[in-house]
Formats: C-alpha cells, sequence, structure tokens
C-alpha cells in the first residue's frame, strides 16, 4: 500500500481554507494595487486619445467607450469633435449617440434637449422617430412625484403630443399613450390634491375656484365625486365664516352645489354629510330672509 500522502488544507481535501486576516489585508492590497495600475492605464490613454488631433481616432475611441458602457468618457469625445465633423457621415451617428450618453448619465434634460435639436436636424434619419421619443422620453424621466411642481409633466406632455401628431401610427404610439395617461393622473392628483390643500388652509375662495378648474380640467375623474362634496363642505364653511350681509347668498350658493351632487351621484358615499350642511343652510336662508 503506498504511504499515505498529506497535502495543506484547503488545497485539495475537503477542509475549509482558512484565509488568515492578515493574508486577506495582503490580498486586498493587491488587488487595490491592480485596481489603481488598470485606472490609471485607462486615464492616461484616454488623455492621450484627448490631445489627438485625429478627430477619426476619436470618433473611433467614442464608439468603443460607449458599447464598453462608458458614457462619460464616449461623450467627452463625441462632444470634442462634434464642431469639426459637422456635414460628414459621421455626424448623424455622432449626434444621436451624443444625446444619448447625457440619457444613460440620467441627466435627462440635457438628453431631452440634444434629442430635440436631432430630430429637427436630421428629420429624414432613421433614428428621427426614435429621437423624438427620446426627447419626449427623458422629460417624462424628469417629471417629479405628484407634490412637486409639474413643470417638467406639462413639457412632457407637450412633447408626446407633438410626437404622437407627427407619428400617429409608429412603433412607440402604445407606450406614449401608456405614459400620457400616467402623467395626466399625476396632474390630476397634484390639482386635487392643492385644492384640498387650500380647503384646509380656510383660504375658501381659492379652495372654490381650485375645485372648479378641476372639475372642468378632469371631467373624467374618480375623484370628482369627492371634489363636488368638497366644494359643498367650501362653500357651506365660507357662507358660516361671512359677515352678515353676504351669508345669504353664500349659503344659496352652497345649496345649489349639493344639488349638483345629489343630482350627479344620487348614491354618493359623501351624502349623508352633504344633506347636514344642506338642511343647515336652508335654515340659515330662512333665517336671515325673517331679519329683512
Amino acid at each position: 500500500m503506498p504511504e499515505e500522502q498529506s497535502f495543506p488544507i484547503g488545497i485539495y481535501n475537503k477542509a475549509p481554507y482558512i484565509c488568515s486576516p492578515m493574508r486577506k489585508m495582503r490580498l486586498f492590497s493587491v488587488y487595490l494595487a491592480l485596481l489603481v495600475m488598470i485606472l490609471m492605464t485607462s486615464c492616461s490613454k484616454f488623455r492621450k486619445i484627448q490631445k489627438s488631433a485625429d478627430w477619426k481616432e476619436k470618433y473611433d475611441a467614442a464608439l468603443v467607450y460607449y458599447e464598453d458602457e462608458d458614457y462619460y468618457r464616449a461623450g467627452v469625445l463625441l462632444e470634442e469633435i462634434l464642431p469639426i465633423i459637422r456635414g460628414t457621415k459621421e455626424a448623424e451617428k455622432a449626434n444621436f449617440l451624443h444625446a444619448y450618453t447625457y440619457y444613460y448619465q440620467k441627466q435627462y434634460l440635457l438628453s431631452a434637449n440634444y434629442f430635440k435639436n436631432f430630430s429637427v436636424v436630421y428629420s429624414r434619419s432613421e433614428f428621427a422617430e426614435e429621437a423624438a421619443y427620446m426627447n419626449a422620453y427623458s422629460l417624462y424621466l424628469q417629471s417629479p412625484d405628484s407634490n412637486l411642481d409639474q413643470t417638467s409633466t406639462y413639457d412632457a406632455i407637450t412633447e408626446f403630443q407633438n410626437f404622437i401628431n407627427n407619428h400617429p401610427h409608429g412603433e412607440y404610439t402604445d407606450k406614449v399613450n401608456d405614459i400620457m395617461d400616467e402623467m395626466q393622473q399625476k396632474l390630476e392628483i397634484k390639482a386635487f390634491d392643492n385644492a384640498k390643500q387650500y380647503h384646509k388652509l380656510r383660504r375658501y375662495e381659492a379652495a372654490l375656484i381650485a375645485f372648479k378648474n378641476f372639475a372642468k380640467e378632469f371631467p373624467d375623474s374618480k375623484l370628482k365625486e369627492e371634489a363636488l362634496f368638497l366644494s359643498v363642505d367650501t362653500q357651506y364653511s365660507y357662507a358660516k365664516a361671512s359677515i352678515d350681509f353676504k351669508q345669504k347668498e353664500r349659503y344659496s350658493k352652497a345649496v345649489e352645489i349639493y344639488e349638483e351632487l345629489i343630482d350627479k351621484y344620487p348614491n354618493s358615499e359623501f351624502l349623508k354629510r352633504a344633506e347636514s350642511m344642506y338642511s343647515d343652510s336652508l335654515n340659515e336662508i330662512r333665517k336671515l330672509t325673517a331679519k329683512k
């Protein structure tokens, strides 16, 4: 029988490999040194390309960086050569990819701007439709939550509408319609919350205007019933807080809004609460009339 051999732990046998803290530190140092060396080499190569007077070398390098998803370096090189290659066959692709470098870096306002410029300058390009879509889509990604300013949302809706007008049967049509619905819902919630906030702050006139505008802008909203009830509540509270000679007119308006609510939503979940305000408004109107 051959003599049994002994092997170091962690190499050939099934025992777990034990790495000491000191060894881990040495390995980490080696990995860090290699990473630094790679980064330094990469930076040195990039700086060398930047200093080159050959735009074609920069263009080719930008394409490689782009394919490697190094969008920052690709964008820097493309930006340097765009003024030089204007009018060449490479200019179209360079401008298109340049817009995408900003998009992939999540600089959406810049990408929107460059995509829009591309779709105008290269309107006959095979990429023109995609660029027009990406212009609007970049603005959509810039659109904030419903509780914040919605300027970007309105801008995105305008650009998407322009896109649909120009490409009614394009490959992005279904996506655009879905996104438009989503943004309309965001604006709807924003408008409703604004009106509610006026109501909460007892800014009754502003709240009434806001609820009225909400009903006009979003006639099919699921929140319209609640908005109408809150209009009754607002008008009733406004009348109560008013000076005597204004109360009758304002209670009468509360009655009018209540009648609109019961007419449109006869089974409304808000009816019981609204009826109390309606009855009180009628009583106050009778008292005020009797005083005269």
